[in-house]
């Protein structure tokens, strides 16, 4: 058993990974394609094609936008029938283009080959301009423009790449059959990101329970220099990026600091795999793994979906039973949302759907703090969630802040642990949203 964590806080909620020895399945294709054209964190990307338009898979639907944006392409293949704004999973309205689907015609400049392509040719200036065609983004959930996290700042030194795949949300497996199914892909594009900072040290962490995902990396890495593996212990929320840091290097990122500035970087297997597919092969970010999971479900499943799927396509896909599904959760039940319109399209930062029964989803009833601290223990930032509530509650913003509110990463270990079922998340949510409107 390992024995590397982070050491502030920290809870182990039942993992219920049933779809770990699940196989990753192509999920096919939808009738239409609803593709969003802001799917990372920054400006939408700026729309390039209009209605009539004919499409291949991998054409470029959308320009970044400004230096904090990221391209957009056509997951599918045939007519864009309207760009227009439609709602989105929070139930928003979104900016997206739809495509009939028309057969499955990729854009020749993508190498479709089954053959893992080792060398690499590239120079640290081109891969970056390849990451950035390709549209990739952070795929554990934040959604940065990977461009900008590859590009050090002057002045700045990066000693340690580490490559998460962690996946401690409970219920999600698609990192883990990825790191399986792909795990040559992710050592080679861990090799890729080397040559960009220019180190020798790639740090591929994964969680204990994932005995599958560390055999086959430890297997392929024994023929590569610069890659290796770090097995974690099993903790929540280990997959954070600040925490990952102190589990694997021992250092600390400051308050308002950023990876960088320790001489760290973190990148999600996913987004490792996707810069392969982009440097390696000419393929932009336009699919994903994701799993589909939950007491509601009929054959709980790991797909390859087209971004612009709908998430009604994959529930059908695995026999949800609309009569039996209590709620809905795009992402983990941790950390995720509760689904608001279930046609809301798949996109680069989907990892998850969860369907649960009602007696799964059932909210207890909240009862008065008892003061007892187990909140505090909880907290891997070492915040005080129950004061932190009492505040906002009084809409207190200066006291706040002397809480530091702003440094909750939004884990839900806090909710999670309190035997008073007080929704200490949703209070630190409110309390950060206050202070950044006041600002």
């Amino acid at each position: 058993m390992s024995n590397k964590t982070f050491h502030i806080g920290g809870i182990h909620p039942d993992k219920h990974k049933i779809t770990t020895n699940k196989p990753i399945e192509d999920a096919g294709l939808p009738e239409i394609a609803y593709i969003p054209v802001k799917q990372h964190i920054g400006s939408p990307a700026k729309i390039l094609v209009s209605k009539g338009d004919k499409v291949k898979v991998g054409t470029l639907l959308a320009d970044a936008d400004g230096i904090v944006s990221a391209d957009v392409h056509s997951s599918v293949s045939g007519e864009v029938l309207k760009v227009e704004e439609i709602e989105g999973e929070f139930g928003y309205l979104e900016q997206m283009i739809t495509v009939k689907v028309e057969g499955d015609e990729w854009e020749e400049s993508i190498d479709r080959s089954p053959d893992i392509i080792k060398e690499i040719k590239l120079s640290p200036e081109e891969i970056i301009a390849k990451i950035r065609e390709a549209g990739i983004v952070g795929m554990g959930g934040a959604g940065y423009p990977t461009p900008i996290k590859t590009t050090i700042p002057e002045g700045k030194k990066v000693e340690y790449l580490i490559i998460n795949g962690i996946e401690c949300e409970p219920y999600l497996t698609a990192d883990d059959r990825l790191m399986v199914e792909k795990a040559e892909q992710i050592i080679v594009g861990a090799k890729i990101l080397n040559k960009v900072l220019g180190i020798q040290n790639a740090i591929i962490a994964v969680d204990e329970n994932k005995p599958n995902a560390i055999e086959a990396l430890r297997k392929i890495t024994r023929s590569y220099v610069g890659v290796n593996v770090q097995v974690m212990q099993t903790k929540y929320p280990q997959g954070a990026e600040k925490q990952l840091i102190e589990a694997v290097t021992g250092r600390e990122v400051p308050s308002g600091k950023l990876p960088v500035d320790v001489g760290c970087i973190v990148q999600n297997v996913g987004t490792v795999n996707a810069i392969y597919e982009a440097v390696q092969k000419n393929k932009p970010l336009f699919e994903r793994v994701v799993t589909v999971s939950g007491d509601a479900t009929e054959n709980p499943s790991n797909f390859m979906v087209r971004v612009g799927t709908p998430a009604s396509y994959l529930i059908n896909k695995v026999h949800g039973n609309p009569a039996e599904i209590g709620k809905i959760i795009f992402g983990g039940p941790m950390m995720g949302t509760s689904a608001v319109n279930i046609n809301a399209p798949i996109t680069k930062l989907s990892s998850g759907i969860l369907l649960f029964k009602d007696d799964h989803s059932f909210k207890p009833e909240e009862t008065a703090c008892i003061r007892c601290g187990k909140c505090v223990d909880a907290c891997p930032v070492g915040l005080r969630p129950f004061a932190i509530a009492s505040q906002v509650r009084d809409g207190d913003y200066h006291e706040m802040k002397q809480l530091h509110v702003l440094d909750c990463i939004e884990c839900g270990s806090c909710a999670y642990i309190c035997p008073a079922r007080i929704p200490l998340l949703d209070y630190c949510k409110l309390g950060k949203y206050e202070l950044k409107k006041s600002k």
